[in-house]
């Protein structure tokens, strides 16, 4: 590669790697700051993953150039990225899930509470399911 091309890589690189860095730095003020834990967990899954993806496109782009090391560390770089879309979503769900369950979420701040309805209709099936099974 031309040394001016590796230039305006290492700059794009530069500029992904400090982007991705104050997106992440974004994800922290909004954990310190949001009241509850459906915000604060709005506001650390978001911009983290996209700040995450940004630095690494960034690191990437910086290894583009070298050659013997370049393909491998971007694969590697790649399955980092993609694991990360995957898992965060999952376990945001997952913690919301259980935070809305144990009570720790201020329900003031919910807006449609869809959730609500599931459970009320579950507890009546199981509640249905062991008063009709005690009499038979």
């Amino acid at each position: 590669m031309s040394d001016q091309l590796v230039n305006v890589l290492d700059w794009i690189a530069i500029l992904c790697i400090l982007a991705g860095a104050m997106l992440s730095f974004v994800a922290a003020v909004g954990l310190v700051r949001f009241p509850d834990l459906l915000s604060r967990m709005h506001a650390a899954a978001k911009p983290q993953v996209l700040g995450l993806l940004l630095v690494l496109v960034g690191i990437a782009l910086r290894l583009v150039p070298q050659e013997d090391t370049g393909t491998f560390s971007v694969g590697t770089l790649l399955l980092v990225g993609l694991f990360q879309v995957v898992t965060v979503p999952v376990a945001g769900h997952i913690a919301a899930r259980v935070g809305y369950r144990t009570g720790r979420i201020r329900e003031d701040l919910v807006v449609t509470d869809e959730l609500a309805d599931r459970l009320d209709t579950k507890r009546r099936a199981e509640a249905a399911q062991k008063s009709g099974g005690s009499t038979a």
